[in-house]
């Protein structure tokens, strides 16, 4: 990772000083892990671990500006000098400061900054997975995903953008990263998008909604989750069960919208001579079915947790010898270690600078403090404290800050909720990680709706509100599931099977009213639209007084529809007859 974007293709002589000088530091802190862990160096014993301290926290910083730019680094840096200066804050701000010595030593040697959470995250959970997904990746998993895509769905109406949605779902479900998704998928959906008639801007969002969904899209989803894991101590396999109905629905309300734009204006599918065929695709590519259901086999059945990732690595690795064409000769090893080092890379540079937020929370005392006020604000108005959390994750999302919000919030918002209100704690959880993902399809800011609109060549502030609407799902299921939990099926299975058949209809209904055409009617007159968007958002809220009264109202709608279209074809179907002269 350059320092500066115009050094990309080589290394400069202070990158390798660092890298040196990093690697040398670490080894220095395996040589001590012992004295670190017993004895403890918090304050640091001398000025020499002192210095190594504040230059591994330089380092982190830099690393994430690098990845992330300037705001990551900021807002670290704010709470860093928060922690020194706690004691002369007012109101709810105040705390206990810190001297700089125990600061950053709490930092670097401590259980609550770098070997606390970003350690932790890093060794026990992230590792094991981004090695499968690497290994995925670099054995070509995202083309076989593509092809079978292509070879199921290119030859329906509006097929390439129901191919997106699938491939790049199931792609951004292995990496969980949104912009190499959008990248990857991108460069040849998008364009296959607008060739069979759709507009730029709509094929844009098309994709950066679909990638945007991977992160919460089992079975290896992100690594906010990740940090959920080690934040909760909830079984990932737990939440990875917990996730799948909601991204569902979204990948459903993507699907239904994208069908009935191209139903209302005509688009055809592809050829079926220029799309892959699927037994030999299939059969082709069997390995990657199989091993994802084993991934899936070892997380939910055998329990493996982390190691599953690491036996369904293995498993792809001997499975890639049964075609010459798939075999992971040394070249292609190597290609798996980089792939896999740019992901930890990638994923680390985020996390490390987080531990100064968790110290500073930590050892100023203000966690506490801020628990006691959302308790406060919890026991008058569950609603106010759900709407504030929501404005807190759009607006760091807007300055790209995604794991900050959440490790706050997972430390003061959520457990304050569930002592006052005894809400779902898991629910909670899913509600904050959903919101933050909205940064990156809403505007101002929109990274991937404006990384999208780079590559169809549209407007990127029309492409994020479209990527809006075609994500209407994410801006109100998590309040469906932190009001009813059994839609993360921490419920009865009945109660579960009976919400996710009225979130089917609701958000069909609602797809219908944004994209104006319901199935067996038609395309839809404007004075419908708003009514049938209303009435699907009523079935679909868990609650049997709304979907009553929106099912009464998507009947009514409908019954008009009807009658106009017999009226109108009944006119259309008599004779002209010319008047007589007499």
């Amino acid at each position: 990772m350059p320092a500066r974007n115009k050094d990309r293709n080589r290394v400069r002589w202070y990158d390798l000083v660092l890298a040196v000088l990093v690697f040398g530091i670490f080894a220095y802190f395996v040589a001590s892990a012992y004295s670190i862990a017993i004895m403890g160096w918090v304050p640091p014993k001398t000025t020499h671990d002192l210095v190594l301290a504040t230059i591994v926290a330089v380092v982190a910083l830099e690393a994430s500006r690098r990845i992330t730019g300037w705001p990551l680094v900021i807002i670290c840096l704010l709470f860093g000098i928060y922690s020194l200066t706690a004691s002369h804050m007012p109101g709810i701000l105040y705390g206990f400061s810190f001297p700089f010595p125990n600061m950053i030593g709490t930092y670097a040697y401590g259980g609550l900054g770098l070997l606390g959470m970003p350690a932790q995250v890093t060794g026990r959970i992230l590792i094991a997975f981004l090695i499968f997904a690497g290994m995925l990746m670099a054995s070509g998993a995202g083309t076989f995903f593509l092809n079978i895509s292509l070879a199921l769905l290119g030859q329906f109406r509006g097929g390439p953008a129901k191919v997106a949605v699938v491939s790049s779902g199931l792609f951004g479900s292995l990496s969980g990263t949104v912009v190499p998704n959008i990248v990857a998928t991108g460069s040849i959906t998008i364009p296959t998008m607008k060739r069979i008639g759709y507009p730029p801007h709509y094929a844009g969002a098309i994709e950066a909604v679909a990638s945007s969904g991977g992160s919460i899209m089992p079975p290896v989803m992100g690594i906010i989750i990740f940090i959920m894991v080690v934040l909760t101590e909830i079984p990932y396999s737990v939440i990875m069960i917990a996730a799948l109905i909601p991204a569902l629905l979204y990948y459903y309300g993507l699907l239904v919208q994208v069908d009935a734009y191209a139903a209302r204006v005509g688009l055809k599918g592809l050829p079926r001579e220029d799309l892959p065929s699927f037994r030999k695709t299939l059969l082709q590519g069997w390995p990657y079915i199989l091993v994802l259901a084993f991934l899936v086999f070892g997380l939910l059945y055998m329990r493996w947790d982390v190691k599953a990732p690491i036996y369904a690595a293995g498993l792809l690795f001997v499975l890639s010898f049964q075609r010459r064409e798939t075999w992971m000769t040394p070249r292609r090893i190597i290609q798996s270690i980089a792939t896999i080092g740019n992901l930890v890379i990638y994923m680390v540079g985020i996390l490390m600078p987080i531990g100064l937020v968790m110290v500073s929370l930590q050892v100023t005392g203000s966690l506490t403090s801020f628990t006691a006020q959302i308790m406060l604000l919890g026991s008058a108005n569950v609603i106010y404290v759900l709407l504030i959390t929501v404005v807190i994750c759009y607006v760091f999302g807007m300055v790209g800050m995604v794991m900050i919000p959440y490790v706050v919030l997972a430390a003061t918002a959520i457990p304050a909720l569930v002592a006052a209100t005894g809400m779902n704690m898991l629910a909670l959880h899913l509600f904050v990680i959903y919101y933050l993902l909205t940064w990156t399809i809403t505007p101002p800011i929109a990274v991937a709706a404006f990384v999208a609109s780079g590559i169809a060549g549209s407007s990127p502030f029309k492409t994020g509100f479209t990527a809006m609407r075609l994500a209407v799902v994410l801006y109100f299921i998590p309040f469906f599931f932190v009001f009813n939990p059994a839609l993360i099926l921490e419920g009865p299975i009945s109660e579960t099977l009976y919400l996710f058949a009225l979130c089917l209809l609701g958000i069909g209904i609602l797809a219908a009213g944004l994209e104006g055409y319901l199935l067996k009617v038609g395309k839809l007159d404007l004075w419908s639209r708003p009514l049938l968007v209303a009435g699907g958002f009523l079935i679909a809220f868990p609650d049997w007084i709304t979907t009553v009264i929106g099912a009464a109202l998507t009947t009514l709608v409908i019954t008009i529809l009807l009658i106009m279209k017999r009226i109108t074809v009944a006119r259309s179907s008599v004779p002209y007859a010319p008047p007589r002269s007499d």
